[in-house]
């Protein structure tokens, strides 16, 4: 099992959801964040004056898939949030050791 952490644009959330879901993921937990990487923020005109935004607003993904899940989560992510413009973000895989369904008791694969 695996752990994808994928950090988007936030505008690309409803295209990255559909991308998985016709692969056949279902769930994932989406946090909102705030960071930059190479873009090191920008500058921003507010009633005449200049403001730097050093944060810019991004959306995290996370989501844990079974290792044959892998390859095709990853390809889904990237074709859905590529904007092919500076800050489409980040994917992050980690191994995942177990995962437990708490309603159920259910673990490892079979919890996902």
């Amino acid at each position: 099992m695996k752990k994808i952490e994928a950090i988007i644009k936030p505008f690309k959330l409803d295209d990255v959801k559909d991308a998985l879901q016709e692969i056949g993921l279902q769930g994932m937990t989406v946090v909102e964040a705030k960071g930059f990487g190479r873009q090191k923020g920008h500058t921003e005109l507010y009633r005449g004056a200049e403001y730097v935004i050093d944060f810019l607003p991004k959306l995290k993904l996370e989501l844990v898939v079974g290792d044959e899940q892998v390859e095709p989560a990853l390809e889904a992510i990237q074709r859905a949030a590529r904007t092919g413009k500076i800050g489409d973000g980040k994917i992050f895989v980690t191994d995942v050791a177990n995962v437990i369904r708490i309603r159920t008791g259910e673990t490892g694969p079979q919890a996902i």
